[in-house]
């Protein structure tokens, strides 16, 4: 990335951050970083386009903090902390992190997430036909989970679970449950050609 581009692209979190999505402006990005509005075109685009960065943004962080699923952790462990490092990505940008759900990933990065769930998932030997769709949905639970979180939508929640991790773990092991399930050798419960010739 652009090193002029991170750094109003970095600008404009730490806005979001302080202040609130809706504070986010052309002009008051334009303030922090020195320049005006129209010179942030070339390197953002309008509103849209710096929206956009900012999810592309949040994705490599997010990536910088999980690593590069080191081959030598078990899968298991790697989606733990994946999920882990979602929660806290939520936690360190909640007014910025619902743009993850929000919007269509758009940048270089914004693949990132997906790309990751899908290695995992074939790490633990899901079949390869069944691998986007739960990728999907452990995507899908992860982000909304955690958005709810942030913004006081999670039906059901109180403030002492939300400040804990224990119900987020439980769902986490859950879900690897689910995927070793899915990944477990189906069992032939047809007999052989032999016997059922053999039984008329």
């Amino acid at each position: 990335m652009d090193d002029k581009r991170r750094q109003i692209l970095d600008q404009a979190l730490a806005l979001v951050d302080e202040r609130g999505l809706a504070a986010m402006s052309m002009r008051a990005v334009a303030e922090r970083v020195g320049l005006t509005s129209m010179a942030l075109y070339p390197y953002v685009g309008g509103k849209d386009a710096l929206l956009d960065g900012l999810v592309d943004l949040l994705h490599l962080e997010l990536g910088s903090h999980v690593g590069r699923d080191p081959a030598d952790l078990d899968w298991r462990h790697r989606l733990s902390a994946l999920g882990r490092a979602v929660r806290a990505l939520a936690r360190a940008h909640p007014s910025a992190f619902p743009l993850l759900l929000n919007r269509s990933a758009a940048g270089p990065s914004a693949s990132w997430l997906a790309a990751a769930l899908q290695g995992i998932l074939a790490d633990a030997g899901v079949p390869a036909t069944e691998v986007p769709r739960q990728a999907r949905l452990i995507c899908a639970f992860l982000l909304g989970y955690t958005t709810g979180e942030v913004t006081g939508g999670l039906p059901g929640s109180t403030p002492e679970m939300l400040e804990g991790a224990a119900e987020f773990d439980a769902d986490l092991e859950d879900l690897i449950g689910m995927i070793e399930n899915s990944a477990a050798p189906r069992v032939k419960t047809e007999q052989p050609e032999d016997v059922r010739r053999a039984g008329g």
